[in-house]
């Protein structure tokens, strides 16, 4: 069977003809396929793994320590993930050496770009951590999972608050019209409701703050993290934010042996690299269908390692971000825009009579409400000014209270 292998490195592979040994012989495999000492391999199932800074760091994980556990007790399977960190540098073998310069071909200006661009991996984020409202998660997690089956993919922009030391806070998620399918997720954007978007937003003190996205449950079999369309799509609105901690986050369905699944949420933000090539037009954009999706095409060779390349692998391009939760300002409970079921106005009937026991300002506290009454609002003065209410948590004004209640009774 086939393991898969991830480090500081990317994605590699090791092959094992017993898939009933060790976490010994694991590490003696790998050893022998990839040049890594046994004693500098730390090996866990969790990626936080790739975030440890120092040796204390690597000692809190402990679910592959023992070198006598079987890799079968803990559900690792052919096409499984393991992540790997290391101590020390490690020599991968090199392309032929090429002459250059007066002794050997000359070299042309594109070779001479080429080598200033020279994709490496980036070992840390602009962004501290990516924290998500547990009620917005939810909402965005429970759609995919119960409605669309993970069968098509789904997305949404991000929208919360940036600290000073980079902690991304995630607050809600607008999804924008779109088009899924399993493997293409196509954004039809609206810029009269994405103005809409961002006055609510500027009200409630938020920005918009990265990319989510869900992969369909065919793709759980590729062997990829992102695919190259997905690297293209999150570059190109990375690069439009023009925002240093940008995130992108993934929400995939992992299968378990026992024919079991877990929704899991991954977060990166694309390097550096990514962002300058994608702006300086170095991406392949049209992508053939016979294209391996874990490998992005430039339009010209670029250095990875020693090697003069067009393909280079994905993983390149992610830097991983640490992810938690919160519990943030808002609801997630009003209908949500731009799904198969078209939001009614007897939505608004409903809402307001489930939360009657409370104060005003909290029944209107949810971004899709807001969204909602926004259509039928002022953009440059009735949506600020509610959201600045929803913000300060202070009493709506009466007359804005008469006009949702009276619009709530049309239904």
């Amino acid at each position: 069977m086939m393991i898969r292998i991830r480090s500081r490195d990317g994605l590699e592979r090791v092959s094992i003809e017993n898939p009933n040994i060790t976490i010994s012989q694991l590490k003696t495999l790998i050893q022998n396929q990839l040049q890594i000492p046994i004693h500098n391999q730390t090996l866990s199932t969790n990626q936080n793994l790739l975030l440890a800074k120092s040796p204390p760091d690597l000692l809190q994980f402990t679910d592959m320590s023992n070198p006598n556990t079987p890799l079968s007790s803990l559900n690792i399977s052919h096409g499984s993930i393991i992540f790997l960190a290391y101590e020390g540098q490690r020599t991968i073998a090199g392309p032929a050496v090429h002459p250059a310069g007066s002794f050997g071909r000359k070299m042309t200006m594109d070779d001479l770009i080429a080598k200033q661009m020279r994709v490496t991996r980036q070992e840390n984020p602009h962004c501290d951590s990516v924290s998500f409202d547990r009620d917005c998660a939810n909402a965005f997690q429970h759609y995919v999972s119960e409605t669309l089956a993970f069968a098509v993919k789904r997305g949404g922009l991000m929208y919360g608050t940036v600290s000073e030391e980079g902690k991304v806070e995630v607050n809600f998620i607008y999804e924008l019209p779109q088009q899924g399918t399993e493997d293409i997720l196509m954004l039809l954007r609206d810029s009269d409701e994405e103005k809409l978007v961002e006055a609510i937003a500027a009200g409630l003190g938020m920005r918009r703050v990265g990319f989510i996205f869900t992969q369909s449950i065919t793709q759980d079999n590729k062997d990829y993290t992102l695919s190259n369309r997905e690297v293209l799509q999150a570059a190109e609105l990375h690069a439009e934010s023009g925002l240093k901690e940008w995130v992108t986050a993934v929400v995939k369905l992992d299968v378990n042996e026992d024919g079991g699944a877990d929704v899991h949420f991954e977060a990166f933000q694309m390097s550096d690299m990514c962002i300058r090539l994608y702006k300086e037009g170095w991406f392949e954009t049209e992508i053939r269908e016979d294209a391996d999706p874990k490998l992005s095409i430039m339009k010209k060779d670029v250095v990875v390692g020693s090697k003069d390349v067009k393909e280079v692998d994905n993983d390149f391009f992610l830097v991983v971000v640490k992810i938690l939760d919160h519990l943030g300002p808002l609801s997630s409970t009003f209908p949500i825009e731009n799904r198969i079921a078209q939001v009614q106005m007897r939505a608004l009937r409903s809402h307001l009579d489930r939360a009657k026991n409370l104060p005003f300002v909290k029944r209107i506290s949810d971004f899709h409400l807001l969204l909602f009454l926004a259509r039928f609002l002022d953009l440059n003065s009735d949506v600020p000014a509610l959201a600045e209410c929803v913000l300060a948590q202070t009493a709506v004004p009466e007359g804005y209270q008469l006009l949702i209640e009276s619009m709530a009774n049309t239904s």
